[in-house]
Order: C-alpha cells, then structure tokens, then sequence
C-alpha cells in the first residue's frame, strides 16, 4: 500500500506543482488519470502481472471513473479524485480476482468511505486528496478480498453497485449543489481580501 501512496501521491504533487511531465487524465483531468492509473500500476507490478492483464485493469480502471463521472454535473462539489479512485479500486479488484463481486464489493467500500469530500479548486491539497482516495480504494480492495464490504444495509451505499453509484452521484448533483456555491463564495471572498 505504501507503494501505492507514494507514486500516486507523488505524481498529483508533481502535476500540481507544475512539473513538465505528462500525465495520463481521465474526465479531462490529470489528477483523475493519475488516480486510476497509477494505483493499478503499482498492484500490477507487484503481482507480475501480464502486459494483458494490465492493459484490461486499466481500461477497467479508466471506464469506471468515467461512468461514474458522467453521472456528475459539469461543476460539483464533490472531489473527482474519490470517483477516480473508483475506478482504481475495479483495476486493481479485477487484477487480483477477475471477479465482478469483488470489484463490487469494493467500490461499495469506497462509497460508504469518502463519500462526500469536497473539491475546493486545483490546489496542492488535491495530491492529500488523491493519497486518501487511493488509500480508501486499496482498503476496499482488501476487504473485499476477505469477503467483506460496507453492505447495502448502511447508509448511501445499497444491495446493487448501480444504485450505490447513483445515490452517490445523486447526492452531488442535488444536496451538494449548495456546497459548491458555498465553496466558489469562499474562494471569491479570500481573492477580495487579497486586494
């Protein structure tokens, strides 16, 4: 999991900070592609994986963050990198079971986790909020591995992974549309304070 950290983390960081290196995005973000990518990346280095195998956790991977990012409005509170990671967490279920109910498991994990991080503008804390993202995809991913999960029974999180995703997306679209006028008030008011 350290590994796993480090790269991901180190990666967001770089970007933020300005680096001249490129960087995979996802959504039209390089911080959602570092977060889908570089996780299963890592897992897959680890276990040996096949280059087959890697390009098939990655499209995974990729094609998740997307579908639950499609279910966003174009501007949301919520944080992207926790629905990239998302996407993380089926790469690297898929990589080590190839199994539909792990990767389930795991994302419903992930939804009743972070659910509900705010996205506060492109700053240096997106690469703390891309290391907790994959720090909650890679406990999913353990947990579900021992057949265990946050059940349908708790909270947002439901018996079917679609409506886990919709009710997560839902929440963004609806209830956090306050907190994103809240959150732009804020990042107006500190500019005027500036002047």
């Amino acid at each position: 999991m350290n590994r796993i950290i480090i790269e991901t983390t180190a990666a967001s960081d770089a970007r933020m900070g300005g680096a001249n290196l490129p960087a995979m995005s996802n959504s039209g973000s390089g911080n959602q592609g570092i977060a889908a990518t570089m996780p299963v990346v890592v897992v897959a280095k680890h276990i040996n994986a096949t280059d087959e195998q890697l390009t098939r956790a990655l499209f995974l991977s990729h094609l998740m963050a997307i579908y639950i990012h499609s279910k966003l409005p174009k501007l949301s509170a919520l944080c992207a990198a926790t629905t990239a990671a998302m996407g993380s967490c089926a790469g690297i279920a898929w990589l080590l079971t190839g199994k539909f109910e792990t990767v389930s498991m795991a994302i419903s994990s992930m939804i009743g986790d972070i659910s509900g991080i705010i996205c506060d503008g492109a700053a240096n804390s997106c690469a703390m909020k891309v290391s907790t993202s994959v720090t909650s995809s890679y406990k999913a991913v353990l947990m579900a591995l021992d057949n265990m999960q946050v059940t349908g029974n708790e909270g947002i999180v439901e018996h079917c992974i679609d409506r886990s995703i919709n009710n997560l997306c839902n929440i963004a679209s609806r209830s956090m549309q306050y907190t994103d006028r809240q959150v732009i008030e804020i990042m107006v008011s500190k500019q005027k304070d500036k002047i």
